[in-house]
């Protein structure tokens, strides 16, 4: 009896075969398994829209990820190890004054091995409105007389050196929590009009609480300023690494030192009416990158910063 051997399928039909075997796959409910070399880029966020926080997730089924690194809506990030073997993630912001439509998220990641792997997700940003908030503030706080110009700007300067400066590791592992826990009187993204004059959004949320009220620290991370300004009052900033910083504002007491460590929940100050003002509250900041994003958006994620 004579055997017949049959010739492995090449060109145009064997292209055609596997091409029908994807469809059927498809056609099952299924999707074709992932190449061992791809890089994986998932995000969780309460929605994709100006003055929101996304944490991106990265993970590769070809070895273990030593860094990532990459751009999310047109800002650089840097990723960190998560908890979860094999997975990195980035907490990245979309600035409020983004505007909606297309956006991407590029990553590069270096496996154990010194293979390198890329990835790119295209992403929407959507439309959001923002209402309007009409305050009345001491007139020198609207316009501030000439006496103090030149503080306005040296205070401008050293805010705009603090948050540029990124540190390498990422220092809130358990997460975030609230500061006070008062409520919430004043959104962020709010269009502010002092004194029937128009300013700069609200680039921040404000907490409702008694002058004297502990404050503490929204997350672990390194005290780097912690005095008055003008505008701000009695404030305390705290990096949290890899670009978040948090800014607490308006106190009406210091408790953080420069160059301090701090963990979350510890008190690092008392809510007060210092700055400008319409009374006591405590004035909340969070800042990833370049981008202001509503700190309780950040609160929303699951497994921030896990």
């Amino acid at each position: 009896m004579t055997r017949m051997r049959t010739a492995p399928l090449t060109g145009p039909l064997a292209a055609a075969i596997v091409a029908a075997a994807a469809a059927a796959v498809l056609s099952a409910g299924q999707a074709p398994p992932a190449s061992p070399r791809a890089l994986q880029i998932s995000h969780s966020a309460r929605e994709l829209a100006p003055g929101e926080a996304v944490l991106l997730t990265f993970t590769a089924a070809a070895g273990s990820l030593t860094a990532v690194r990459g751009s999310a809506f047109g800002q650089p990030f840097t990723a960190y190890e998560g908890r979860s073997a094999g997975t990195w993630h980035a907490l990245v912001g979309i600035d409020l004054a983004a505007r909606p439509g297309p956006a991407s998220v590029e990553a590069e990641a270096r496996l154990a091995d010194g293979a390198t792997l890329a990835a790119k997700v295209a992403l929407k940003v959507g439309p959001k409105s923002f209402a309007t908030r009409s305050l009345k503030v001491a007139p020198e706080f609207v316009t501030p007389p000439p006496a103090e110009q030149a503080r306005i700007e040296r205070e401008r300067l050293l805010l705009n050196r603090i948050l540029s400066a990124i540190s390498a590791r990422h220092l809130w592992d358990d997460g975030f929590g609230r500061p006070v826990d008062g409520e919430v009187i004043s959104l962020f993204g709010a269009r502010s009009v002092y004194n029937g004059e128009a300013r700069a959004p609200h680039r921040g949320i404000d907490f409702r609480g008694a002058t004297g009220t502990p404050v503490r620290a929204p997350a672990r991370g390194v005290v780097v300023l912690a005095e008055p300004l003008y505008f701000s009052g009695s404030t305390v900033i705290i990096d949290h690494g890899l670009g978040v910083f948090s800014m607490l504002a308006h106190l009406s007491r210091i408790d953080a030192k420069p160059g301090s460590l701090v963990l979350r929940g510890d008190t690092v100050g008392a809510i007060g009416a210092t700055g400008r003002v319409t009374g006591p509250h405590l004035h909340w900041t969070l800042r990833i990158g370049a981008a202001a994003v509503d700190p309780l958006s950040v609160l929303a994620i699951a497994g921030a910063g896990q």
